[in-house]
């Protein structure tokens, strides 16, 4: 869903009306969220929510993109952030069916970016010995980051 919204942010210049009806309708989507988070919903509860509140705006975005689809130019930035998530919906939608999955991907993504940036910091490590001693050391604080310790105040 991130990517999706995304898409729609970038084409703000292309085609403000559309590209902010969109992120508005993307906006309720993660109010509907954030309201199931604050609630401390269950992961029953959360689905019945998103059935209740999330899944007539996802349906009645489908069908506007569908039809906004229509009406624009085909290699404008509008064109290719509706294109997209049509193309997607299936995906986009399948959080609305399990109250146990999130609207996006994007706490899997910002627990994995240090990993994929530190795969290109290894290659400098200076040895091969160098480098398995900094995936220790990462291993173990992001052992500490999860448990919520603070490394520097172990004994």
């Amino acid at each position: 869903m991130a990517h999706a919204r995304r898409m729609f942010y970038d084409a703000l210049e292309n085609d403000t009306d559309r590209a902010d009806y969109a992120l508005q309708q993307f906006g309720r989507l993660y109010n509907i969220e954030r309201k199931a988070k604050h609630l401390l919903l269950n992961a029953a509860d959360t689905m019945e929510l998103r059935q209740k509140e999330a899944l007539p705006v996802m349906q009645n975005l489908e069908q506007w993109m569908k039809e906004a689809y229509t009406k624009v130019p085909p290699k404008s930035a509008i064109a290719k952030a509706l294109q997209y998530s049509i193309s997607k919906w299936k995906k986009l939608t399948i959080y609305t069916t399990n109250g146990m999955l999130n609207i996006d991907n994007n706490p899997v993504e910002n627990n994995i970016r240090p990993v994929a940036i530190g795969r290109k910091n290894y290659l400098f490590a200076g040895s091969h010995e160098a480098a398995q001693r900094s995936a220790m050391l990462y291993s173990i604080m992001g052992t500490c980051k999860l448990h919520n310790v603070n490394p520097l105040c172990m004994a």
